[in-house]
């Protein structure tokens, strides 16, 4: 069975029912509890966390890894205990992008991760310390040198 989704963004689409993620307690700072997974492609860097309920709400999100090979994450035992997760295995993780208009700009949050448990998300709170709200995703990127004719 599918539900529909409207978006501003991508127009109307059939999303298979099973693909439906319920956040029980939200997610910060956004409306709604009721969100999908849209990519392009399983290879895609990028995916959309795209509100069920609100046809403007579409937030990117990225596997942590992809950008930061050391990304630690640490919840406490009665957080994993709660979200039924013992180890990496059990749980997709996904973390916020910020994009903006020069891709040196765009910025992951690091301290406050997506798991997706089953159909169910969470958004949590990172226990390592020094994990940041606002990593740069293209720090290493560096301009083209110009070639100039003598």
């Amino acid at each position: 069975m599918a539900v529909t989704l409207q978006s501003s963004r991508f127009g109307e689409l059939q999303i298979p029912a099973e693909a439906v993620l319920e956040f029980p307690n939200g997610l910060i700072g956004l409306g709604g509890r009721r969100f999908a997974l849209l990519a392009r492609s399983e290879e895609s860097a990028f995916v959309w966390l795209h509100s069920m309920d609100d046809p403007e709400l579409a937030v990117p999100v990225t596997n942590p890894w992809r950008f930061f090979e050391d990304y630690e994450l640490e919840l406490s035992d009665d957080e994993a205990e709660r979200l039924g997760v013992s180890g990496p295995e059990d749980a997709m993780v996904y973390v916020t992008v910020r994009s903006a208009a020069a891709l040196e700009d765009f910025c992951a949050n690091l301290r406050a991760p997506i798991l997706v448990v089953g159909n169910t998300g969470h958004q949590v709170i990172n226990q390592v310390p020094d994990a940041p709200v606002r990593a740069p995703l293209f720090a290493g990127l560096q301009e083209e040198p110009s070639t100039k004719a003598a």
